[in-house]
């Protein structure tokens, strides 16, 4: 456990950060002694440039002219500015406000959080250095939030009977803001507890910092560091809470936070001249899944359960697309589909991935510990591939591949493994490219391996409640099957004028193959992915979405899909037919055969 606070800076003045009356209104402070408070008004003790009090007895004895030093706030909403919305982060204490400039209405993230009085701020720095003296981190595994508030409560009733009973604060707030610098996140605690929020940015010293909201996507905030020291603070401690190293000999590092999210920062001026810099990537605890999916749009019921026999029957794939485009979150809805008595290895340099499946071996990358070319205690994701193989997985999930890791992992699924990754490329040919170019190098006999190539993008498509600003969405742009390394067949194909799904099904060279090696004909097949329709559709009219639920449904299915069918029927929510996708009037995108010199269309 780490409890040494998040900074040391300076606020900005006592006037740029909202004051308790432009604070949530909300102000019900209830809980046990050290938490209990009345509300008072700060308007009185609020003052520009204020210094601490002097001459005075208890608490605030003999303070110098000193400007004085509280938790980093964000600056106030701009009375000019229309609140789109605003909602609860840690109540009644941090809010999250939506608001934009009215004249060139560009929104931004503004963290609404109750401000101290000058005589709070100097009651949570004398806390803060109590806490760092006498609290001690436990022997055994305890929740850090849990045992600091107990703690804290111990010590702040011993300075509520020192401290002068004339001066009014509120202890509620200071234990609010010693707990988030001390065992939360400090400045940026308010954004993790945000779960619309995917990312965080900071780009360096006396910048905002950057958020990815999911409705809102990029928004600039009013939170940002205005000194070196307090950011390069801020990426020390951010990084020993994750319990790795970085300095100046060491100023590049990718690590995980507690609650798994991903942080990837540099340190000062050695690499990034503006100077420190970090972006977090969050993750979710409750990961999306293929019932989230359908309902956002990204694949459509046909397209899944296509997806769920063939993946299921331990198909290879890989998910291709650009940054952000979603190729991780569709490729862990993905392996919610799999066999559930299959043996999983997933290798990632940072986890990501997060499944409901007993028998999973997750791995991860590690970096050297020398400061030579050497690499002393390297272990690299093709090192895990390696060892992967040795340990028998029925599927190996690579997290991304970039480099030789791509040759393993194409060794393995030529001698009967399944597998899946993801590749950064636009669609099935570009990724082939990259799979045959260096330094992945996979020879071209290898590519008749893989079966399956799913292209994620995020595209714009028309917004209509507001049609002059385009909704960005993510979409399952193409599906396609490999035949080999110059040959590619489209299964599905996205239609963006009717934001649809063209179904190719009936021209696939892969379910034809299924179905000769299951001894079935080609009608049963599609009549089993009728059935799976039928289970989409059901839990999404059930509202089936959690991970852990869909992937017991899916393992009920994989074990008796009769019981299944039958449960389905008898609740009469679904109709089992084999949906037809409305072109809405717009003739369907041709299917093609795709090669890496010509384009022939299949009569």
């Amino acid at each position: 456990m780490n409890f040494n606070p998040i900074n040391k800076t300076k606020t900005s003045d006592d006037n740029d950060a909202p004051s308790d009356s432009q604070a949530p209104q909300n102000n019900d402070l209830a809980g046990d002694d050290a938490y209990s408070t009345s509300v008072i008004d700060n308007s009185s003790l609020e003052k520009k440039n204020e210094v601490a009090p002097k001459d005075k007895s208890g608490l605030f004895g003999k303070q110098d002219d000193k400007p004085i030093v509280g938790p980093l706030v964000g600056s106030s909403i701009p009375k000019n500015y229309r609140v789109i919305e605003r909602y609860t982060l840690a109540p009644p204490f941090a809010y999250a406000v939506i608001a934009e400039d009215p004249e060139n209405r560009i929104p931004a993230y503004f963290v609404d959080e109750l401000e101290l009085t000058i005589r709070e701020k100097i009651l949570y720095s004398k806390i803060v250095s109590t806490l760092q003296l006498e609290l001690k981190a436990p022997r055994e595994e305890v929740d850090p939030k849990k045992y600091f508030s107990e703690q804290a409560a111990v010590i702040v009733k011993r300075y509520r009977l020192t401290q002068d009973k004339n001066v009014p604060v509120s202890w509620a707030k200071i234990l609010y803001y010693a707990e988030r610098d001390m065992v939360g996140f400090g400045a940026i605690d308010p954004f993790m507890k945000d779960s619309a929020i995917e990312d965080i940015s900071v780009d360096g010293v006396s910048k905002p910092l950057f958020v990815y909201h999911r409705k809102y996507e990029s928004l600039a905030t009013n939170i940002k560091f205005d000194t070196e020291e307090s950011l390069d603070d801020m990426i020390v401690r951010l990084v020993h809470m994750s319990g790795k190293h970085v300095s100046t000999a060491f100023p590049i590092v990718d690590a995980t936070l507690p609650g798994r999210h991903r942080l990837a920062a540099t340190f000062r001026k050695e690499v990034s001249p503006l100077g420190s810099t970090m972006t977090i990537r969050k993750f979710r605890a409750d990961p999306i899944t293929i019932t989230d999916l359908i309902n956002f749009g990204v694949l459509d019921f046909s397209m899944a359960a296509y997806a769920w026999l063939l993946i299921e029957s331990r198909a290879t794939a890989i998910v291709v697309g650009a940054t952000a485009s979603g190729k991780t979150t569709f490729l862990n809805a993905l392996l919610s589909m799999l066999n559930p008595n299959s043996k999983i290895v997933t290798i990632e340099e940072v986890q990501e991935i997060n499944i409901n499946h007993k028998n999973w071996a997750p791995l991860i990358s590690r970096l050297s510990y020398g400061i030579t070319e050497e690499s002393i205690g390297e272990i690299s994701v093709f090192h895990l591939v390696k060892a992967a193989m040795r340990m028998r997985p029925d599927i190996l999930v690579v997290g991304e591949v970039r480099g030789e890791e791509a040759y393993a992992l194409f060794q393995a699924i030529s001698t009967g493994h399944g597998g899946l990754a993801t590749l950064h490329a636009e669609d099935a040919g570009s990724a082939i490219q990259r799979l045959t170019s260096k330094p992945m190098d996979v020879a071209p006999a290898y590519l008749s391996f893989l079966d399956l190539v799913f292209s994620v993008r995020r595209v714009a498509i028309p917004n209509r409640s507001d049609p002059g600003s385009p909704k960005i969405v993510r979409r399952v742009i193409s599906l396609d099957e490999v035949i080999d390394a110059a040959r590619w067949t489209q299964t599905f194909a996205w239609n963006p004028i009717t934001d649809k799904f063209e179904d190719y099904m009936d021209r696939s060279v892969k379910l034809r193959k299924f179905a000769k090696d299951h001894g079935k004909s080609f009608e049963d097949v599609k009549q089993e992915i009728s059935n799976r329709v039928a289970v989409l559709k059901w839990l999404q009219t059930r509202n089936i979405r959690n991970f852990v639920e869909v992937g017991d449904i899916f393992s009920q299915y994989h074990s008796d899909p009769e019981s299944v069918l039958a449960k389905i029927k008898q609740d009469g929510t679904t109709k089992m037919s084999r949906p037809q996708v409305p072109v809405l009037g717009v003739p369907p995108i041709e299917p093609t055969i795709k090669s890496q010199s010509t384009t022939v269309r299949k009569e």
